[in-house]
């Protein structure tokens, strides 16, 4: 590697933050690090990352994905980290799907996760929240694995992306064409979250 100049992507492991002055109101861990499930749209985990462009500056992508198919089932970007960003992102989630009243999705405690009208919006739907402890990335997982692998395979490998609308279209392709449908992964028996969706609700059917 060293004669052919080919460096590898390398991610920084995990690292609990130092204790921050401003008090974070902890609340409920629902999930406490168990991923596991026996169907779909029982445990949701959401999480936002930033995405750097060389016009409009840092943009957020912001994600929902479905534990049991580690399927990317909702999805947002914006050049503003708001409230209206996560809502969208909820949205997407939950349209065309039929929610039980059994459903939990975990969050971090940022401030659009802890917002009234997130909140209101989660009651409206019967959908339980559950929060990461402060400075535990751990607690949500599988959405930390989901964003390195998005930064190691669709960010990092090129030039920072020219603009908003740019960075937008790779997103798209990458979550959608790629990741949902392409990309295998061990936790998962080495199938796809498409194959995995298909399957579970094949099983279903036939139940």
């Amino acid at each position: 590697m060293k004669e052919l100049d080919i460096h590898s992507v390398t991610v920084n492991k995990w690292k609990a933050a130092s204790a921050s002055k401003t008090k974070v109101e902890q609340r409920p861990n629902l999930l406490k690090q168990d991923f596991s499930t026996t169907g779909l749209n029982q445990k949701w985990t959401a999480d936002m990352t930033y995405i750097q462009t060389k016009r409009n500056g840092w943009c957020y992508l912001s994600t929902i994905m479905d534990l049991h198919s580690r399927r990317i089932i909702g999805y947002s970007f914006s050049k503003k980290m708001d409230t209206d960003l996560v809502l969208k992102t909820l949205e997407s989630a939950v349209k065309n799907r039929t929610i039980t009243g059994d459903l939990i999705i975990h969050t971090d405690l940022g401030s659009q996760y802890t917002s009234d009208d997130y909140n209101q919006r989660l009651t409206e739907l019967h959908i339980r929240h559950s929060y990461s402890r402060k400075g535990c990335p751990y607690d949500n997982a599988p959405m930390e694995s989901f964003h390195a692998s998005l930064k190691k395979e669709c960010v990092y490998p090129v030039p920072v992306f020219e603009d908003y609308e740019t960075a937008a279209a790779v997103l798209f392709e990458y979550v959608h064409a790629f990741y949902n449908r392409k990309r295998i992964h061990s936790s998962l028996g080495y199938q796809t979250p498409l194959q995995v969706k298909i399957a579970t609700l094949t099983s279903q059917m036939a139940a």
